[in-house]
């Protein structure tokens, strides 16, 4: 039987409250996320979730932010109409690989540190506002946060 977990589904946690990835895995938990903007999509992944900092103190950098200002600012909260290009394909590519992230199981090829993620370029067409598919040392997933919507 599958559980579904509905992220903030009655919003008030608050835009800055939350910011993580789920990595699919067959666990029998579907994690619901409306994204997308005032396009007001759900998105489902099976799998478990890992809460994120926003902010990497040895770059300076805060993904949160910088995502925010992408998609609330510079597209004004609308979503986007398919696949991501050019230097909105960059900045978005750029902010992902600035977000920390620590494997859950050492292996043979991936120590227990940390390490960044990367947008999953096989899944464009599904990359959106707060859903953005990405890869992990411990397998795909979606990168989310608090949709603006």
């Amino acid at each position: 039987m599958r559980r579904h977990v509905f992220l903030d589904a009655d919003g008030t946690i608050g835009e800055d409250g939350w910011f993580g990835a789920v990595i699919e895995a067959p666990t029998g938990v579907v994690y619901v996320q409306q994204y997308g903007g005032t396009a007001c999509l759900q998105g489902r992944a099976e799998g478990y979730y890992v809460p994120l900092g926003a902010w990497d103190p040895a770059t300076d950098r805060n993904t949160l932010r910088e995502l925010r200002e992408i998609f609330e600012r510079d597209l004004k909260g609308t979503g986007l109409p398919g696949a991501p290009t050019g230097d909105l394909l960059t900045r978005i590519e750029s902010a992902v690989e600035a977000t920390v992230f620590w494997p859950s199981t050492p292996t043979a090829n991936v120590d227990n540190t940390r390490t960044h993620l990367r947008l999953d370029e096989s899944r464009l067409i599904d990359l959106d506002e707060a859903w953005i598919p990405i890869v992990t040392p411990d397998g795909p997933g979606v990168l989310l946060w608090c949709n603006s919507d």
